[in-house]
């Protein structure tokens, strides 16, 4: 079908053939169903057909299943029969074997190229929901990124976040003045998040070199686009790590890209694979700007599309936004799934050949109701459609295969080896070192300067001595340089001591001392 992605359709019980057209692709979609009737080869489909019209494709890999997009179909598998059989019933002459390009990616860096980003390009607010934060804590999280800009102290790591959070909990004093309250019960608590998501793989996220964007709009030789595939099948243990790390692509696409109004295809293509964990329990701020990146990142030639089991997992702010839509079968075993079905039918336009709600419900493993986009953007009318074959393999590929794949790749020399520069970390511990080293000379000079009182008492006992012989009597000092005096030994005393250090340390060592 030219200028569009061919979906399926066709034969006596379907109707016309259906495709999505490149030039409303942009204008994001949804694939839904319930779990086993095919949501995933349509996804498949759908990357194979984006990549051929010269469209590169980013989409998580959640069960290990899309990695098989690297490789042909084979004609020893054993759907074959069956693939060929749909594309007759569907009217695909052109179906045919073959592979795609691909790009493997893996925040862990073990089944694909080490996907990273910098704590400062992560920002607070998304760093916020992946820790979990209340909002006094973000408070505080803006505050450290605040001073980080201020005092040219660049955060790339956690370990970065970790030394400056736990300069601002030293000097909260200070900091409360200018910034607010900074309590350090809340820097304690986030300092224990920060340990959590460690623990869980989110160091390997953070750090150098960090991804460019644009190594993921590429196209091959052939003009093909790339399919990028991040490895998510452990990266789902901790799904607030997944749903941050794919709103932190949204959110560098929608920063980073220019305008491209309308295009005649777009310029990149994002599948959100379990899209229901971006939105469970996220706070209005971030549903706010998921629906924001939404609206406006059509404009820049992107498209989204939420893989989810119901469509209800979606916001209705956003849900309204998913123009092209692919429904697979919903179950109704129970009351609420009923009123399920028959919500999710209602934002279809009605096909007077069948009940919408009626097909959802009835529709096979490999079939779905779809709508796409039609001229002028408007919704077509509800179809049911018989998805059709994919030509890469179904299924995964072996391990051996991907690491084929992966040393071939050309990015490996760039994403391979991780990079560690001089950042907040070593600013801050250098500025701890000097300050310790300006505190021992300041006790040095401290022990080998009198005490002004007592060299006043000695300059005036030996005046006395040469005068009229040595006294017997106890010298009498006033009581403003006895005050002195003793205030004076206090002061050096503390400054002795481990506290005192780290007064002197806090003094000379401070942020505001000075880049």
């Amino acid at each position: 079908m030219d200028g569009r992605v061919f979906l399926g359709g066709g034969g006596p019980d379907y109707g016309v053939k259906q495709g999505l057209a490149l030039k409303y692709a942009n204008r994001h979609g949804l694939i839904a169903g319930a779990t086993g009737t095919g949501k995933t080869v349509t996804l498949q489909i759908l990357a194979e057909g984006f990549s051929a019209a010269g469209v590169p494709v980013v989409l998580s890999d959640v069960k290990g299943d899309l990695s098989g997009l690297a490789r042909s179909g084979t004609e020893d598998f054993k759907l074959h029969a069956a693939f060929t059989s749909r594309a007759e019933k569907i009217g695909f002459d052109e179906y045919a074997y073959g592979a795609c390009p691909v790009t493997f990616w893996d925040i862990f860096g073990e089944q694909g190229h080490p996907l990273r980003t910098t704590v400062a390009e992560m920002g607070p607010l998304l760093l916020s929901r992946l820790l979990e934060l209340s909002e006094a804590q973000e408070g505080i999280l803006n505050i450290a990124f605040r001073l980080a800009d201020e005092e040219g102290l660049p955060l790339l790591d956690l370990k970065d976040l970790q030394a400056l959070l736990t300069w601002i909990g030293e000097n909260r004093s200070a900091l409360s003045l200018r910034y607010g309250n900074v309590s350090i019960a809340s820097v304690g608590a986030i300092q224990r998040r920060l340990l959590v998501i460690e623990n869980q793989g989110a160091a390997q996220l953070f750090g150098e070199p960090a991804l460019a964007l644009s190594d993921l709009m590429r196209t091959d030789a052939g003009g093909r686009g790339m399919i990028n595939i991040l490895a998510a099948d452990k990266l789902m243990a901790a799904p607030g790590l997944y749903a941050t790390c794919l709103l932190w692509l949204l959110s560098e696409l929608f920063e980073e890209l220019p305008e491209v109004g309308d295009p005649d295809k777009p310029k990149l293509v994002f599948f959100f694979d379990e899209a229901h964990l971006l939105f469970d329990d996220a706070p209005k701020a971030l549903v706010d700007k998921v629906e924001q990146v939404a609206r406006l990142i059509r404009s820049k030639g992107v498209g989204v599309y939420f893989v989810t089991q119901h469509p209800s997992d979606i916001p209705e702010d956003i849900l309204g936004q998913l123009g092209n839509r692919i429904q697979h079968a919903l179950r109704a075993f129970t009351a609420r799934d009923r009123k399920n079905l028959r919500l999710a039918a209602e934002t279809y336009r009605e096909n007077p050949r069948f009940e919408t709600a009626a097909a959802i419900r009835d529709v096979g493993v490999g079939e779905a109701i779809t709508s796409m986009l039609e001229a002028k953007g408007a919704p077509g009318i509800v179809e049911r459609t018989l998805i059709r074959p994919p030509s890469t393999q179904l299924g995964p590929i072996t391990d051996q295969e991907r690491a084929a794949a992966m040393a071939a790749s050309d990015l490996a020399d760039k994403y391979d080896t991780r990079l560690d520069r001089r950042s907040a970390y070593e600013i801050l511990a250098q500025r701890a070192e000097t300050a310790a080293a300006q505190a021992e000379q300041a006790e040095d000079r401290a022990e080998a300067t009198p005490d002004p009182a007592a060299r006043e008492f000695n300059t005036a006992r030996r005046y006395s001595g040469s005068r009229v012989g040595r006294s017997t009597a106890h010298p009498v000092r006033r009581q403003k340089d006895s005050f002195g005096s003793a205030l004076s030994e206090a002061v050096i005393k503390e400054l002795k001591g481990s506290t005192g250090r780290r007064i002197v340390r806090g003094i000379l060592g401070g942020l505001f001392k000075g880049r």
